[in-house]
Formats: C-alpha cells, sequence, structure tokens
C-alpha cells in the first residue's frame, strides 16, 4: 500500500506562509525558501524567457545556474537566473526577450 506525498511531507519540511511575486502584471504564489524558477513552475507556468534568435521558448533546464535557460528580468535586472533567486515578497518577474537589453542599441 502507497499513499500520496508531497516533497515538503517527505522532508518534514515546515514552510511558513504563503507570499506573492509578481509575474507579467500577474500574481503568483511562492512559499518562504522558494526559487524563482520554482514558484513559477509550481503555478504551471514553464517558459519565461524567448531566445535571440528564432523567439523560441525557454525556462529551467538544469536548475543549477549552469545552462542559463531560465533568464529573466527580476526587478528591473535583465538576465537574472531564476533557479538561483528565492522568489522573496513583492519580488516582480518579467518574460525577457532576447538578450534582455531592448533599451540598448546592441
Amino acid at each position: 500500500m502507497t499513499t500520496a506525498r508531497t516533497p515538503a511531507e517527505l522532508a518534514g519540511a515546515r514552510p511558513g506562509p504563503a507570499h506573492t511575486i509578481d509575474f507579467d502584471g500577474r500574481p503568483v504564489p511562492a512559499l518562504p525558501g522558494q526559487s524563482i524558477a520554482a514558484a513559477l513552475w509550481a503555478d504551471g507556468v514553464l517558459a519565461w524567457r524567448r531566445t535571440r534568435v528564432g523567439g523560441r521558448p525557454r525556462g529551467a533546464f538544469c536548475g543549477i545556474g549552469v545552462c542559463h535557460d531560465c533568464l529573466a528580468t527580476v526587478d528591473g535586472r535583465p538576465n537574472q537566473r531564476t533557479c538561483l533567486l528565492p522568489a522573496e515578497p513583492g519580488t516582480t518577474v518579467t518574460t525577457q526577450e532576447g538578450h534582455g537589453r531592448a533599451d540598448l542599441a546592441v
């Protein structure tokens, strides 16, 4: 006999109360200690960046900051690895287009 348990239950985690971050103008729930990428995934968001060439959608891939697929603009700073950043209350995340420097003539 098996019972369905969540990873938090298996680890014995007791996270504090949820809060929200802002993703492209809408609230996304997040737990204390959760990365931005994990909060987005948990809310069903799978892509938050588009590639420079072809505009292909990207999101978390490696989850440890090596691949850079999870880049997004966080609190106005482009090219932030969302798998490494905590989802702090009030964090603003926006989908990043290309290299994240649309304001520069690059």
